[in-house]
This record gives C-alpha cells, structure tokens and sequence, in this order.
C-alpha cells in the first residue's frame, strides 16, 4: 500500500506527498533548545499550515497575538499571516502534528537539508518569507 495513503505511525514518517494536497507529520521538541521558536517569524503567501498538540505545549506568535495551546488544542495559520512558534516549555518535551502543504514541506526539507545557508532565499524560491 502507497505511503500516501496509509502509515502505520506518523513518528519518523509522513502521510501525503507531493501528490496530496497536504503532509501530516508528527514532531517533537525535546524542551532543551536554545531558541526561542522552533520556527521564527516568517509567512507563506499561497499555503495553509495547521498544528495539533498531542503533549506538552506549543506557543505561537499569529499576526499580533501571541499564545500557547496544550494537549488537545489546535491552531489554523491562514495563508498571508505571519507567524512563529515553539516549545511553550523549554524544559518539558512537546510532541504536535503538523498539517501543511507540499510546498511547505519541500520548504522545511530545504531548511533543513546538509548545507543549507540562504535562509531567506530559501523561503523565497518556495512562495513564503522570511520576516525574523
């Protein structure tokens, strides 16, 4: 069976692709990080991206407002709004779905990718920007 379509766990793994019209992953944040945000201040001009905490608690930065969500709460990140978000305890561990577009994905991917420098351009090359 396609992994597109079926996987016996998110951890380590993905449901959709680049054929789908979204990626579900689960992540987590071990809670010991130096930073601030697991991921700073930025925007995606064409593309939705939602989480869902599962442990512990994430904080957010949408538009203006800043908040945390635990266990069980959800947030909606619509295209054009800036945001950012993190661990809401850096001494406790955070584990959350992450529900995004392809493109998003191929941009964390890029992000992330042995090498990677122009963050900026990055974002750029996949329809988002970077704003921290």
């Amino acid at each position: 069976m396609s992994s597109d379509i079926f996987v016996r766990s998110l951890i380590d793994g993905e449901l959709g692709g680049e054929s789908s019209d979204f990626v579900i992953v689960e992540w987590r944040d071990a809670g010991e990080g130096e930073w601030e945000w697991i991921a700073p201040l930025h925007v995606h001009h064409h593309d939705d991206e939602a989480w869902y905490v599962l442990e512990g608690a994430l904080r957010f930065r949408v538009g203006e407002d800043t908040f945390e969500t635990g266990a069980g709460g959800a947030v909606l990140v619509p295209k054009g709004t800036p945001h950012a978000y993190g661990n809401a305890n850096k001494r406790r561990p955070a584990r959350y779905l992450l529900v995004m577009t392809p493109r998003i994905r191929a941009l964390v991917q890029a992000l992330h990718a042995p090498g990677a420098g122009d963050y900026a351009a990055i974002f750029r090359a996949h329809a988002s920007e970077l704003l921290a």
